[in-house]
């Protein structure tokens, strides 16, 4: 009873250790590491070294390809790019039926920034955690899409844009008019419609944050059980990796598309 008392508080150890972020936070007028809980001021670390290095890896890979493309047979990475671009751009041309230039660039952004910080999930929970800590960090998550700050802080972007379009297409009036006279064209409907009108524009955030961290999360815990077999793993981490591969891909094309979507509404007058 005491031995599988003791495998299953080391179990939990192991769990709570890896989903544990690297983090700082100003407690007494001092930065303190690691001791910030509760404190609204914390700064996960990891997730923001990550998502940083991924966005300068992506900038960079696009920013090669673009400096060394050739109008002759491509190579096979500049190739890959142009496909990607291709595919970001028809999905755009075929979902947003206004006229910006911000919109392909920031589909683009965010589908292959998604993707990149997704991508991490492959990578073997134990690997970077313990060079981490033979170098004395003690926590380090690599997965920044599995921080819900990361994916709310996209999110809140992609808000911020959805109403400013939504001003600039229909004016303050319109976008007013929007949120109180909709569904009931009515003046004695205006709380009711507010009420409902404002969840729908709140929820749009909000679901786009949840869904993409709900998945990537659960994608991690899986691995991190799947770790506790020990060498027995390896078959089991090889098929969850494989059927990952989807749900990596298809997040960010998800959380695209969604983008996409909600910044189309926002430019229709009606």
């Amino acid at each position: 009873m005491a031995a599988a008392e003791h495998g299953a508080q080391d179990a939990s150890s192991y769990i709570a250790h890896h989903l544990q972020n690297l983090q700082v936070c100003r407690v007494d007028d001092e930065w303190v590491w690691n001791h910030c809980a509760g404190n609204f001021w914390t700064i996960n670390v990891d997730s923001m070294f990550f998502s940083i290095l991924l966005g300068l890896l992506f900038v960079g890979m696009f920013w090669r390809v673009a400096r060394n493309a050739t109008s002759g047979v491509p190579g096979r990475f500049q190739a890959a790019i142009e496909t990607i671009i291709e595919f970001v751009d028809t999905s755009v041309k075929e979902t947003f039926h206004g006229k910006s230039n911000l919109i392909a660039p920031l589909a683009l952004t965010l589908f292959v920034w998604v993707f990149f910080m997704n991508l991490m999930d492959l990578i073997p929970v134990d690997w970077l955690p313990f060079a981490a800590q033979k170098m004395g960090v003690p926590y380090l998550k690599v997965v920044p899409t599995t921080d819900v700050n990361v994916t709310f802080a996209m999110a809140i972007s992609v808000f911020i844009l959805l109403v400013f379009y939504s001003i600039k297409a229909k004016g303050v009036i319109g976008f007013t008019k929007e949120l109180t006279l909709n569904p009931f064209n009515h003046w004695a409907a205006i709380p009711f419609n507010l009420i409902l009108e404002g969840v729908a524009l709140l929820a749009k955030p909000l679901s786009l944050s949840l869904r993409l961290f709900g998945n990537l999360f659960a994608g991690e815990l899986i691995f991190i059980l799947i770790a506790l077999l020990g060498i027995w793993q390896l078959p089991l981490h090889f098929a969850w990796a494989v059927f990952h591969i989807l749900i990596i891909v298809l997040q960010a094309f998800i959380f695209m598309m969604l983008t996409i979507v909600y910044l189309s509404l926002a430019h229709e007058e009606h």
